[in-house]
């Protein structure tokens, strides 16, 4: 698994700070997006501001802080959820996680950005 390229207090920061600021433009804003996700004890829906990119009908996400974040853990435990690109929701299923090995069939811009991290994976369900 690669190292995540962020250090350790980025993504605290992110969580209070940046990505309540990203919210607000993040799901009207390419290639940002927004993932709505449900949480494992709780239930309650959150909403996590990320890069993502479309190929065909696959949802594609880069994780440089690792497959460990609280989102990832939510989305990947519900099976299912939810994504916001340019202004529409849209559902998401079937995540999962790809290291750079696993990415022979996506795009070569994702198999050049999984040498550095690991990407999610969910298929796009309009």
């Amino acid at each position: 698994m690669p190292k995540p390229l962020m250090p350790s207090w980025l993504p605290s920061f992110n969580k209070v700070v940046t990505n309540r600021i990203q919210g607000v433009y993040a799901p009207y804003l390419p290639p940002l997006a927004v993932i709505v996700h449900r949480g494992r004890r709780t239930g309650r829906e959150y909403r996590t501001p990320v890069t993502a990119f479309r190929s065909g009908g696959r949802l594609i996400v880069g994780l440089p802080y690792g497959r460990d974040t609280d989102w990832v853990r939510n989305l990947l435990a519900e099976g299912r959820g939810g994504v916001e690109r340019l202004g529409r929701l849209h559902r998401i299923a079937g995540p999962h996680v790809l290291t750079g090995a696993e990415t022979g069939g996506l795009p070569a811009p994702v198999r050049w950005a999984a040498r550095y991290m690991d990407v999610l994976v969910a298929e796009i369900e309009d």
